[in-house]
C-alpha cells in the first residue's frame, strides 16, 4: 500500500504471450498489492502464461472487445479492494517502471487519474511511433482539447492510473466495447470535473506490440470526431449516449460474467 492506498495493476490482454512476462518482471511489486489481467479470448497462450507467472487471470469466454475487457478489469480491481487502479498493457510497449510515478500523484490526493504522455518529451518518435500515427494524434488532441476546452497532451496513452471514486461514479457500462472507450473514459471525468495528471513516458513499437490497423485507426479517429462534438452538446445541455443522468455505472454486486480465475 502507498499512504494507505491498495494499489491494483490490471491488464487488458489479447495475444500477449511474447510480451506478457517481460511486461510483469519490470512491475515494482513493492508499489503493487496485486496484478489482475483480463484476457479477451486470445488465441494463444497468454492465460497460460499468466497463470504460470501466478497473476489472478481471468478469460472472457469470447472475444467482447478492448472496451468491454477494461471494463471487466476494473471491476474485477474494485471487486478486490483496490482504491487505485493502474491499466498497464502487456505488450511492452509502456515501460512499467512508471507505475510508482503515476500511483503517487493519486496516492496523495493530487489527481483524480493519471495519463502516462508518450507527446510530451518527444518520446513518441523516437520510440518507432509511425508518422502517420504521430500527426493524427497530435490532430486528434488537438480537436479534443477545442471541443473539451482542456490542455491534455494526449488523449490515445493506454497507460493510464485511476481512483476508487472515478471508476465508481463514472458511467461506464453504457461506454463503448471498442477502442473509443480510452477516449470516452476521459470526455467522462472531464464533464464530471475529475482533475487529471499527466507525466511523461517513453514508448516502444516494435513486432510483437499490439496496434490497430490503418482502417481501424480511421475508425476510431472518426469516433474521437464524434465524441468532441457529443462532449460540446452535453455540455450546451443536449445530453446523449453516455452523456445523459440515466447511463450506467459498473455493477459491482454482480457477479462476474466470465470464467476462471487463479
Amino acid at each position: 500500500m502507498i499512504n494507505g492506498k491498495k494499489v491494483v495493476v490490471i491488464m487488458p490482454a489479447y495475444n500477449a504471450e511474447k510480451t506478457l512476462k517481460q511486461t510483469y518482471d519490470e512491475i515494482y511489486k513493492d508499489f503493487v498489492d496485486e496484478v489482475i489481467l483480463v484476457d479477451d479470448h486470445s488465441q494463444d497462450n497468454t492465460k497460460i502464461i499468466s497463470r504460470e507467472l501466478d497473476i489472478k487471470t481471468i478469460v472472457h469466454k469470447e472475444n467482447k472487445g478492448y472496451g468491454a475487457n477494461q471494463k471487466s478489469c476494473y471491476k474485477a480491481a474494485l471487486k478486490s479492494g483496490a482504491d487505485i487502479v493502474v491499466m498497464l498493457h502487456p505488450d511492452y510497449q509502456y515501460t512499467p517502471k512508471l507505475i510508482p510515478a503515476i500511483v503517487c500523484m493519486m496516492a496523495f490526493e493530487q489527481y483524480d487519474a493519471v495519463l502516462a504522455s508518450r507527446m510530451l518529451g518527444n518520446s513518441a518518435l523516437k520510440g518507432g511511433m509511425p508518422l502517420y500515427k504521430f500527426i493524427a494524434n497530435h490532430f486528434l488532441t488537438w480537436f479534443e482539447n477545442l471541443f473539451t476546452g482542456e490542455k491534455l497532451s494526449e488523449y490515445h496513452t493506454g497507460f493510464r492510473g485511476f481512483t476508487r471514486e472515478v471508476l465508481e461514479n463514472l458511467p461506464l457500462v453504457d461506454c463503448d466495447d471498442d477502442f473509443i472507450f480510452d477516449n470516452e473514459i476521459i470526455a467522462l471525468m472531464f464533464y464530471y470535473k475529475y482533475h487529471i495528471g499527466e507525466l511523461s513516458c517513453p514508448t516502444k513499437y516494435f513486432k510483437e506490440a499490439s496496434s490497430i490497423n490503418f482502417v481501424r485507426s480511421c475508425k476510431y479517429g472518426l469516433g474521437v470526431l464524434r465524441l468532441s462534438i457529443l462532449y460540446r452538446l452535453a455540455k450546451m445541455g443536449l445530453k446523449s449516449k453516455i452523456f445523459k443522468p440515466d447511463a450506467k455505472k459498473l455493477d459491482l454486486s454482480s457477479d462476474i460474467e466470465y470464467y476462471y480465475k487463479n
